[in-house]
């Protein structure tokens, strides 16, 4: 029974697909909610779709949790139990359901129920486990951690660097503006990103030509994660064409 179960949840195509278009109209009906009108007239509407979504996720949350054991290898069936319920998926499934039940016995203020209620839009998330494409960009985010933290690193270095830098060359021009390291961040962040808000700009020719280097070096930091991201994603396209093509015998093994 625990066996049908297990492949029910996880290699069912018409149930991942159910899960999958759940999903979606939870994220639309988050979005639609947001509208004053659309929600005043269909509030009731909004409620049962909530309450039968949460449903649907608690049973699916209990299933996995109950089958767990089938799906890690090693461990007892409490201790994989447990390594499902603080694994990346399992806190995803436990959080989207949570805002839901956390009112019914705890008594929260309104404003501390607003931001519960934001946690599900983590349920999007949820695509990972269903979503090959998902899949494969969170494979491809992994296999590069290295090279891209050490890209913040720099990225971050570069932005305490400028924000000290602008701070000291503008402060005494524009104290207001640039009244700490703290604003000067702010400046520095949206100038290294090319963004550019103009509500903190230097005017001192010193802070202009500082700003002008920054910005030009923001170009190259920027694309830095990029190329990385993009040489990732070949590598890894490559890769599965190649399996794909790979063809195994029966009688002996060999690939070819």
């Amino acid at each position: 029974m625990k066996k049908k179960v297990y492949e029910f949840i996880n290699e069912d195509s018409w149930f991942q697909k159910f899960i999958y278009t759940l999903i979606i109209l939870n994220v639309l009906s988050l979005i639609l909610a947001s509208y004053k009108e659309i929600f005043g007239m269909y509030k009731v509407f909004f409620e049962l779709f909530e309450l039968f979504s949460v449903i649907v996720f608690s049973i699916e949350y209990v299933l996995r949790l109950w089958t767990a054991d089938l799906h890690f290898e090693k461990g007892t069936s409490f201790s994989k139990r447990i390594k499902f319920s603080v694994s990346t998926y399992g806190l995803i499934d436990l959080i989207s359901i949570l805002p839901f039940y956390l009112p019914l016995f705890f008594p929260f203020d309104l404003r501390v129920l607003r931001i519960l209620r934001l946690f599900r839009l983590l349920r999007i998330f949820k695509l990972g486990r269903l979503s090959k494409s998902l899949q494969t960009i969170m494979s491809v985010l992994k296999d590069s951690r290295s090279e891209l933290s050490l890209t913040l690193f720099v990225a971050f270095i570069l932005l305490i660097l400028s924000s000290t830098l602008m701070f000291y060359v503008e402060n005494d021009a524009q104290p207001d503006k640039f009244e700490n390291i703290g604003q000067s961040l702010w400046w520095s962040v949206a100038t290294l990103t090319t963004v550019g808000y103009g509500d903190i700009y230097p005017i001192t020719p010193l802070g202009k030509l500082l700003s002008s280097a920054i910005a030009i070096i923001g170009i190259g930091v920027l694309a830095l994660p990029t190329g990385i991201i993009s040489s990732a994603f070949i590598n890894r396209l490559e890769m599965d064409k190649k399996s794909e093509k790979e063809c195994e015998c029966p009688n002996c093994g060999t690939k070819f």
